[in-house]
């Protein structure tokens, strides 16, 4: 795996007349120490689109410095990106394609520009020469390698100042403060190659002012939910990759949420398109859930008896959680990676780039959303009253908790609809998901109880097979007895919030 390093850093405008301030002035520094000067070789790489600029990605492969070689940045957020790190090499590394397939697919990087820069760099230390930041003065020639504008060049200065590892951000505040006292201001470029795209690109040609826009359509909103959905699963596809925390979850929600939109807006986008995408999507999610339900299930586990007093836990308990955990995961890291690489993965990203692009669109796509939308979502309201009242029709057990489960789902659902709607009905929509999602939270731990105990039903006939003492297990599934009792107890008062007439009134007005 490639070396990772949280760059945290601002950038500044500079001229030829620019000179730094003394910042051995800037709170915490004590001394301020020359490095010299640097000569950089960069050429980095896109595709003829600039598929990788466009979610501001950066890939490069770089000579000279200390820690030349490949690099790929990921934005985090604003000033703040994570760089991978890779030896140079001739080629691009396989980890690196890895992590920019969902981009590339089937396209292989090109060099779109070079960058030659002459760095000048100081480094701020505090008084017991910890290194604080490092500021650099960069002189940079850029050269257009691809498409329009082969062979442009720019030239420019900037000041660039990065945050230690392990830094605290104010730090750059007070560097910020002393460089605006010396006249130096902040880039309006978030990148070097930002830039060089920009200022070695040809003269757009002067267009027509486009016409006054129709007000948006029901389709509108419903595409614009979509494509959301759509790029959440692509961006996510390398942090998935990364193992970064969440991920997975995130990107399985994303993939619910999408073909909960099919469901729901049958009537905006045709079905014969759309079924057989959201047969992949629940694939997909299903891929993906392997071990995300075992990760909730063993957080659970492990925090109900980590609040057990000591007293009361009896027995190898943590160690037999352990080994039957391990035992119940499937090495999903290299399954879910063989998955992201596979065929059919790919296929479906790219029939999704093909729906985002050529939307099988309905009649009804193109009428104002006022009704259409609210008709959409008290559809699905509809199927969750009839399954919520399936469910608490029934005495406490299997049979209602399969019921209740059931209700789950389409709360998920009929919430969904509601967040895909708020962007045209505004506050109605957003109350409604809100207390819809009151009660799917409900349901939901309702759910993760029943699981719980039929687990930990499993673990006390093991351990008592082993001749321990079941007794911490009977102890546990008592608790969870207890949390599913108060669920269902708590369950009608929240149902009766999340269906109040009013609530429905306001969607349709």
């Amino acid at each position: 795996m490639a070396d990772t390093k949280r760059e945290i850093e601002r950038k500044y405008e500079a001229t030829d007349a620019t000179r730094l301030p003394d910042l051995s002035r800037v709170a915490g520094v004590g001394r301020v120490e020359k490095r010299g000067v640097t000569e950089l070789d960069a050429v980095y790489y896109d595709t003829a689109d600039l598929r990788l600029a466009s979610h501001s990605l950066t890939l490069r492969r770089r000579t000279g410095g200390a820690d030349e070689g490949w690099h790929l940045k990921f934005p985090v957020a604003t000033g703040i990106r994570d760089e991978l790190h890779e030896p140079l090499a001739d080629t691009l590394p396989r980890s690196f394609a890895a992590l920019l397939r969902s981009r590339l697919r089937h396209t292989e990087p090109t060099p779109v520009v070079r960058l030659l820069s002459s760095r000048d760099v100081q480094h701020l230390n505090d008084e017991n020469g910890t290194l604080l930041a490092e500021v650099s003065v960069d002189t940079v020639c850029a050269e257009r390698l691809a498409g329009e504008g082969t062979g442009t060049t720019a030239t420019w200065t900037e000041i660039e100042v990065e945050l230690a590892d392990d830094g605290d951000p104010a730090f750059l505040d007070a560097v910020e403060k002393r460089l605006r006292k010396a006249g130096v201001r902040p880039s309006e470029s978030s990148s070097k190659l930002a830039r060089a795209l920009a200022e070695t690109a040809p003269a757009p040609k002067k267009r027509a002012k486009p016409k006054t826009e129709d007000p948006q359509t029901t389709g509108d909103h419903v595409l614009a939910y979509v494509r959301k959905q759509i790029r959440t699963i692509v961006d996510l596809d390398p942090a998935v990759r990364r193992d970064l925390p969440d991920s997975v979850h995130k990107m399985r929600v994303a993939t619910r949420r999408l073909r909960s939109a099919f469901k729901t807006y049958r009537r905006i986008l045709d079905r014969e398109t759309t079924d057989p995408v959201g047969a992949e999507l629940k694939w997909l999610a299903g891929e993906l859930g392997v071990d995300r339900d075992q990760e909730v299930l063993d957080k659970r586990l492990g925090e109900r008896t980590e609040a057990l007093p000591g007293t009361l836990v009896l027995g190898p308990v943590r160690g037999r959680l352990k080994v039957w955990s391990a035992a119940r995961r499937t090495g999903s890291r290299r399954r879910i990676t063989d998955v992201l690489d596979g065929k059919r993965y790919l296929a479906l990203l790219d029939t999704l780039d093909a729906l985002a692009a050529d939307p099988p669109l309905r009649p009804a796509a193109s009428r104002a959303p006022g009704k259409e939308l609210p008709r959409a979502v008290l559809k699905d309201y509809e199927k969750l009253a009839r399954r919520m009242d399936h469910a608490l029709e029934h005495p406490p057990g299997p049979e209602r908790d399969a019921a209740m489960h059931e209700a789950r789902k389409a709360a998920k659902r009929a919430r969904y609809a509601g967040d895909a709607a708020r962007p045209a009905l505004g506050k109605p929509a957003k109350r409604f998901a809100k207390r819809v999602k009151a009660v799917q939270s409900v349901l939901g731990d309702h759910q993760d109880s029943v699981v719980a105990r039929d687990a930990l039903r499993g673990l006390a006939i093991e351990a008592h097979a082993a001749g321990e003492t079941t007794f911490t297990w009977g102890l546990l599934y008592g608790h969870e007895e207890a949390t599913a009792d108060a669920r269902e107890r708590e369950l009608p008062e929240v149902w009766a919030r999340a269906s109040d007439p009013v609530l429905r009134a306001d969607l349709k007005h």
